[in-house]
């Protein structure tokens, strides 16, 4: 009888080290450690972004020609990450959580934030720092007719895999961790060549690192930091009121 309960420890175990195994980390820590375990997720995707947008430059004979170009494809990504970001905070929210509309409203919260903050207030505000006369341009405000069907796509996706794939949430939050990060270096580095940063490759280092704060920190704090929070006060709530 002894061995048998040991045995279902260790399986629950095994079961626990598996899934922790799969993602990478435990949630269950530090911002500091959230930020060091997300780094290397955002050097591979600002790389990859300096990449793109490299050929981009090399293919447009005038200046004019790059901007557009940017324009179209920053507000390809800054949708695609919308929609990423709500299944992100989603995933994470009702895994912890059980409240249906609390969770389409910390999802929706969390995209007009931190999207908003990482595709466009701080790729404007490191343009500005760095001497270029930048444009202002927020999605939410000019494009809402756009950017309302990848919320609602967002929070549909979010609701199913938190709903109906528990098993696999592990490897979908994994999944949009990465997509997440990706999307928002795309839409941050072709903001800021579609609002008036033509002459980036003179400064690529210092964009780097801009890039760099303006993917890692709100993505976290959307995929993350927020929902987490949410649940947590939302639980803490539900106990007070049982007492």
């Amino acid at each position: 009888m002894c061995t048998c309960m040991n045995g279902g420890a260790n399986n629950n175990n095994n079961g626990k080290s598996k899934k922790d195994f799969m993602h990478g980390h435990k949630h269950e820590q530090s911002l500091i450690k959230e930020l060091i375990y997300h780094f290397p997720y955002a050097v591979f995707a600002v790389t990859f972004s300096l990449a793109l947008i490299s050929f981009f430059s090399f293919s447009a004979h005038k200046c004019d020609s790059l901007n557009a170009r940017a324009d179209i494809l920053f507000h390809s990504f800054h949708f695609m990450h919308i929609l990423f970001s709500v299944t992100g905070t989603l995933v994470t929210y009702y895994r912890f959580s059980k409240g249906l509309l609390r969770g389409f409203f910390v999802g929706i919260f969390s995209a007009m934030v931190f999207c908003t903050l990482s595709d466009a207030v701080m790729p404007y505000l490191a343009g500005r720092l760095l001497g270029v006369d930048m444009c202002f341009h927020l999605c939410f405000f000019h494009e809402l007719h756009n950017i309302i069907p990848f919320l609602i796509i967002g929070l549909v996706n979010g609701m199913v895999i938190g709903y109906f794939h528990k098993s696999n949430a592990v490897f979908y939050s994994v999944f949009s961790h990465f997509l997440h990060i990706l999307v928002s270096a795309f839409a941050s580095m072709f903001y800021l060549v579609a609002n008036g940063f033509e002459n980036w490759y003179t400064q690529i280092g210092m964009i780097s690192i801009f890039l760099l704060v303006a993917v890692v920190v709100p993505c976290i704090m959307s995929d993350l930091v927020t929902p987490m929070t949410f649940a947590k006060v939302e639980k803490k709530n539900e106990r007070n009121k049982v007492k």
